[in-house]
């Protein structure tokens, strides 16, 4: 015969269980963007090597800057904001917008340049944006930025270099 502390454990236990699975990126998930192949793939310790810890942490682990730690967060000059991994043009300064969430945040990249993969951890569902030439991480995208697109690049500073825009000749 079921004791009703028995029966109530092993719901709430299973409850837990399924929820722990839910929260993990599933193989497929984890796997999908591991499995590209990008154009530029080293090693890890060639990326140790190239990039600053903060960096690597960013670019290879998918990690996350502290907000307002990036210098980029407050640079408003005319140029082009690149791939710290690999120096693709991701984003354009004209497209950079002050969303006020720490973080340098764009409302388009530069077409063709930037991948997207569903992210699943933290309990919630996100779309993880990354360089398409070397898999580096870059943020997230969300639907709450201005127009003409209303998409929000949240991108971590770190894991760019800005390239200011050459003098005009006028």
């Amino acid at each position: 015969m079921f004791d009703r502390r028995i029966l109530l454990t092993t719901v709430a236990g299973l409850f837990g269980l399924s929820a722990f699975r839910w929260l993990r990126a599933t193989p497929a998930q984890a796997g999908e963007k591991a499995a590209q192949k990008f154009e530029i793939e080293k090693t890890d310790a060639e990326w140790r090597a190239q990039l600053t810890p903060q960096q690597y942490e960013i670019l290879r682990k998918e990690g996350t800057e502290r907000p307002g730690s990036s210098p980029l967060l407050n640079e408003h000059r005319k140029g082009t904001f690149a791939c710290a991994g690999c120096d693709l043009p991701l984003f354009a300064s004209e497209t950079k917008f002050e969303s006020g969430t720490g973080w340098p945040s764009f409302y388009q990249p530069i077409e063709g340049n930037v991948g997207k993969t569903e992210d699943r951890t933290f309990g919630m569902v996100r779309t993880e944006v990354h360089c398409r030439r070397c898999g580096g991480h870059l943020g997230h995208v969300f639907d709450d930025g201005p127009k003409p697109t209303g998409l929000r690049y949240c991108i971590d500073g770190f894991g760019l270099v800005f390239h200011p825009a050459a003098p005009s000749a006028t």
